[in-house]
């Protein structure tokens, strides 16, 4: 048997899989709380704390001598600047609120939406924003820099020494890249960034072995093999592009830390970059339309607990005609607008648990219906998982098909870097809609009031 190791460094965790190649069955997996180190000029992804994590996991791998591939995964909006020795100088976190201090600037600098379609975004999240950062506030550190590697490609520069570069993470909402054409913007290679960036490989190259003293230090066959890597939400999207007819319309719900919506066959012009609407790049190369909200953060300051969103919890939201009005975190349609819990007072957590899988639920449809999408709509990760979300989901989405991914987005994704196109499409969970009355007109209730959050409204 030989396995696949797959590397998935979130923002919120990071994890470890062993997936059998031939079946894509996952046999074992580990994960680790990720962490950001708070620095006196900038705060940091913790990388050498997640390189030793890494390092000693594969070490303890249940059949790890049988790994013949490391695929690595990565969240976007997150860069390692390294030296020319190889050492990393920066490891920005996206959240650090000090990007903010040069965000006039920075926006007086960026090329138009319609060439990147990158939309203009608060903290780091645009990566742009952390380079010129960096430049203009930190310029002694600035000048150490020899290379930049976008996160996934950082994993894949640490276990086997090549440096190189991959259009799915360039193409994250970077304000770096021109999806359309697939080169760098006019941004980046007026203020000399694009030649800091490792040369550009696809995301299923392999880029060598491991390096010689890891292999020997953690137990694996020295001829392993270590590819370039996709950033994590593309790696969900590829795994039902490949198995799909090439005209055929379907979105893309890739869940986590953010929701991200991808709308295959979906028009770029409808993007709108005061909605947080963006157009990534598939590992084609290709632009897709997407939306996206952070969903991870949303649901957590609803729910507030562990508890399993049920149907007894919905009905008990109905009941009480609670609701959550957006939004709760950074980024999302409705960013500037706090978030709001109204009627929920008297709530079990089985109720807030239910009321924060209507929200998401909600955000997700309007989503979609920002993007016009069309066609199946298929939920990978987390939210695959919250049968009451994918149940409501279905019961908005009319004549869409709902389907869940009983299987990671990371290692689906990762599989089908290394079995190619030919791979067999993956089992899907097709999701019943919630049959529950009064969901309609609450949506629409809902709609309006987010429509128009200075009037009072049916929800206020």
């Amino acid at each position: 048997m030989t396995l696949v190791a797959v590397i998935d460094i979130g923002k919120t965790h990071g994890k470890l899989m062993l997936t059998e190649r031939a079946s894509g069955r996952e046999t074992w997996s580990v994960q680790r709380a990720s962490r950001s180190l708070d620095g006196a000029d900038l705060r940091e992804l913790d990388v050498a704390g997640t390189a030793a994590w890494l390092l000693q996991a594969l070490a303890e791998a249940p059949g790890r001598a049988d790994i013949e591939v490391i695929v690595p995964v990565a969240h976007g909006a997150a860069l390692v600047f390294l030296d020319a020795a190889g050492a990393v100088v920066a490891a920005p976190d996206y959240e650090d609120t000090r990007f903010n201090d040069v965000a006039g600037p920075y926006t007086r600098l960026r090329d138009p939406f319609t060439e990147t379609f990158s939309p203009n975004l608060p903290l780091g999240l645009n990566a742009g924003r952390q380079i010129h950062y960096l430049c203009e506030r930190l310029p002694d550190r600035f000048a150490r820099v020899a290379h930049i590697l976008p996160y996934p490609q950082y994993w894949a520069y640490k276990l086997c020494g090549v440096l190189a570069s991959e259009a799915t993470s360039l193409g994250c909402h970077t304000d770096l890249w021109l999806p359309r054409t697939g080169t760098f913007s006019a941004l980046a290679q007026r203020e000399g960034w694009a030649a800091l960036f490792a040369p550009q490989r696809r995301a299923s190259d392999a880029l060598g072995t491991l390096r010689p003293e890891l292999a020997a230090a953690c137990g694996l066959d020295p001829a392993c093999a270590v590819l370039c890597g996709i950033h994590d939400s593309n790696a969900s999207y590829l795994r039902h592009r490949v198995s799909r007819p090439g005209a055929e319309p379907f979105a893309v719900v890739s869940s986590g830390t953010w929701t991200i919506v991808l709308a295959h066959g979906a028009d770029l012009g409808r993007l709108r970059q005061e909605r947080d609407m963006l157009a990534g790049v598939d590992a084609f190369g290709a632009p897709v339309a997407t939306a996206r909200f952070m969903g991870g953060r949303e649901y957590t300051a609803i729910a507030g607990s562990a508890a399993t969103p049920t149907m007894a919890g919905l009905m008990e939201v109905m009941r009480d005609d609670a609701v959550a009005l957006p939004s709760f975190a950074t980024g999302g349609p409705f960013q500037g607008s706090p978030g709001r819990l109204l009627r929920a007072e008297a709530l079990t957590p089985d109720g807030r648990a239910a009321l924060a899988s209507l929200y998401l639920a909600l955000l997700t449809d309007h989503a979609l219906g920002l993007l016009a999408a069309a066609g199946d709509v298929v939920v990978d990760g987390p939210l695959a998982g919250n049968a009451l979300f994918t149940a409501v989901l279905a019961a908005f989405r009319h004549g869409d098909r709902v389907l869940a991914s009983p299987a990671g987005a990371a290692s689906l994704g990762a599989r089908a870097l290394v079995a190619g196109i030919n791979d067999a499409a993956p089992d899907l969970r097709h999701a019943e809609p919630a049959l529950l009355e009064g969901l309609g007109p609450y949506r629409d209730r809902w709609r309006e009031a987010v429509a128009n959050p200075g009037r009072t409204s049916a929800m206020g």
